[in-house]
């Protein structure tokens, strides 16, 4: 194989008590860039190594 998959995954009831730190909104996972998504806060906060960083410094800011 040439491409690599992400392979780490959320566990579901993780992804359920998750909320954004800043606008305490639900999060949506995307597998592909190994982010939680705050459409609310317009952040992506990274997955490294399986574990969610929840902290807004380190979140990637979302266009538009």
């Amino acid at each position: 194989m040439t491409e690599t998959e992400p392979t780490t995954r959320i566990d579901p009831k993780l992804l359920e008590i998750l909320v954004c730190p800043l606008t305490k909104s639900t999060l949506e996972y995307d597998a592909a860039r190994q982010e939680l998504i705050s459409k609310a806060a317009k952040l992506a906060y990274p997955i490294r190594d399986g574990i969610p960083i929840m902290l807004p410094e380190e979140a990637r800011q979302l266009e538009g």
